[in-house]
């Protein structure tokens, strides 16, 4: 069984266009890779919990902060290309980049070293219109983006 991830893509439409929250991957694989190199806030769940409360968990973890209120609208589901399946909810809200408070990852780098290092899940966090975030967003999102344009 392929793993399975659940995230939540915060959205605003403000006075502007609609805009969707973005966090950079952390850690030393992601450090110098910018485009694609973007995910909605997710994570890994099991058998012993609903992909909505994974999806709720995983984004107060990696931010730092509580979800906002409000109606979750399903977006489905992608199979990203390392075969994990990830299941996303939109979410009308707004968050402030700068009060998040990423949570941390620990991995042993350098690779074969014997060290142990933490890293930040996400060590970046903004908001990007739709045309510049599908150029940032990890490929297998990208249809995310195109669920969360419709609902305007």
């Amino acid at each position: 069984m392929s793993k399975q991830s659940a995230g939540i893509l915060l959205y605003r439409t403000g006075n502007g266009p609609l805009e969707v929250l973005l966090g950079h991957m952390g850690g030393p694989f992601w450090a110098r890779k910018d485009e694609g190199g973007w995910s909605l806030p997710k994570g890994e769940y099991g058998e012993d919990e609903t992909p909505e409360a994974a999806a709720r968990r995983e984004f107060t973890e990696e931010l730092g902060l509580p979800v906002p209120e409000g109606e979750l609208i399903p977006l489905g589901e992608v199979r990203q290309s390392g075969g994990k399946t990830v299941t996303a909810w939109a979410l009308r809200g707004d968050v402030d980049p700068a009060a998040v408070v990423a949570g941390t990852f620990e991995m042993e780098w350098p690779r074969g070293s014997g060290r142990m290092r933490e890293f930040p899940e996400l060590d970046r966090v903004e908001w990007f219109e739709l045309e510049p975030a599908r150029a940032k967003i990890v490929k297998g999102q990208r249809p995310f983006l195109d669920r969360v344009a419709e609902l305007g």
